[in-house]
């Protein structure tokens, strides 16, 4: 199993921009499932790797939310994304062993949404299918600790940049045009005698205000949580498990574009996740697969995420 620990450290951070929660439009850089199971884990071994990843959302919501073209109800919005991704961890460690990754994410996000806009005359049907680039993430700081035989500790900065596609008036916009800045900070337990697995990553995301609307979304405390059991299988090695999630607006969105004033809203969940690790000598390749369906939320569209991601370790 030390060589399984190895591999799974060798996979980065997936995070990107998407629908998620009350917030300017009912979106939010910070994605459930982004950053939970093994394949997520923050790297220890010296190298680079490669992270391609698709997400699909389908989601839903009845209620008023503020969007850039007006305040809409009757929202109906699918997504598909597809990110590229990638980092570097150094030789070198810092502060007390930390190993020391750099990493970065583009996704480009194809979106149709359809919702009741308010106008002066009463609700009008609007339709937006767009398509292009959304906002870059930059990771310019992940550090993971080993401790023990058993037990990583992470700390990371992600940092969303307003490089994406958006246009004030359009309904769908694959870029937020603000940016974000999201301190996090994790466990994991890696028994690798057993192959049980279980981590959790927590993290503040605090956003600026979006100068074309005057609207600043409100801080969100968000936090992502797995279990899952290692198994030989083939050549390979099978992970099974389970993931949840909790994001919770902690703080009012405000600025004169909020005309719904504080409007706070939540999201939780869960569901299955499945995982392929296949050892390519001194390379690696890692598969994902797992849906996240939202059980409880306040504010928001509430849908069902589909994650597939592979990681490539060079």
């Amino acid at each position: 199993m030390n060589k399984t620990a190895r591999l799974f450290a060798a996979v980065g951070l997936a995070l990107l921009s998407g629908l998620a929660f009350a917030g300017e439009g009912g979106t939010a850089h910070v994605v459930p499932g982004a950053n939970a199971t093994l394949v997520d884990l923050l790297p220890t071994a010296p190298g680079s790797f490669f992270k391609p990843m698709y997400m699909n959302y389908r989601g839903t919501v009845s209620a008023r939310i503020p969007t850039a073209a007006g305040v809409a109800a009757n929202v109906d919005a699918q997504v598909d994304t597809f990110v590229l991704g990638g980092g570097y961890t150094f030789d070198q460690t810092v502060l007390g062993g930390a190993h020391y990754t750099i990493a970065a994410f583009l996704p480009y996000s194809w979106l149709d949404i359809s919702a009741n806009v308010e106008r002066p005359g009463g609700p009008v049907g609007v339709r937006s299918k767009v398509s292009g680039f959304g906002d870059l993430t930059v990771v310019p700081v992940m550090l993971a600790w080993k401790t023990g035989d058993n037990w990583q500790v992470n700390a990371l900065m992600p940092i969303y940049a307003p490089t994406g596609s958006y246009k004030e008036g359009r309904l769908g916009n694959p870029g937020l045009n603000y940016w974000t800045f999201d301190p996090m900070v994790g466990a994991a337990y890696l028994n690798k005698q057993s192959g049980f697995n279980a981590m959790i990553h927590a993290g503040y995301a605090m956003n600026t205000e979006n100068p074309d609307t005057d609207y600043q979304s409100g801080s969100l405390l968000h936090a992502d949580a797995a279990i899952q059991q290692i198994l030989p299988v083939g050549s390979g090695l099978l992970t099974l498990g389970a993931e949840g999630f909790y994001f919770d607006q902690v703080t009012c969105d405000s600025g004169s574009g909020a005309v719904l004033g504080c409007f706070k809203g939540r999201t939780a969940g869960l569901g299955p996740v499945l995982g392929y690790i296949l050892p390519l000598g001194k390379e690696s390749m890692a598969f994902e697969l797992k849906w996240l369906a939202e059980l409880d939320t306040q504010k928001r569209l509430e849908g069902d995420y589909i994650w597939l991601k592979a990681a490539y370790k060079f």
